[in-house]
């Protein structure tokens, strides 16, 4: 069974589609590894310090990073297959709120 290139699955197989998926979650992962370390070595979670650390400084680089990249898959594949690109785009989306909704809420 031969799938249409310009399905969401299709699509979401390329790099400039799931790269981003990855370094959001990855940045998602810093910040808990970030909380787990500060528990078990300090005995409190993550609180705001005044010269930011290693976990922040990640945080920065992957959420920043994954920019250029969402953009060349946009101008690539929104002319191409709109409806799947932009399904890829909301993911995309989620997937950065959900590493930034920590950093909001806790005040880091």
């Amino acid at each position: 069974m031969n799938q249409d290139p310009n399905s969401f699955r299709a699509i979401l197989k390329h790099p400039s589609a799931f790269l981003p998926l990855a370094m959001s979650l990855t940045a998602l992962a810093v910040v808990f590894v970030a909380a787990i370390y500060n528990v078990l070595h300090y005995g409190h979670g993550l609180v705001r310090e005044p010269d930011e650390g290693t976990a922040a400084h990640l945080w920065q680089l992957l959420m920043a990073g994954q920019m250029p990249i969402l953009v060349f898959f946009a101008i690539k594949w929104l002319p191409r297959a709109p409806r799947s690109t932009l399904y890829v785009l909301a993911l995309q989306a989620g997937a950065a709120l959900a590493s930034m909704a920590p950093v909001f809420f806790l005040n880091l």
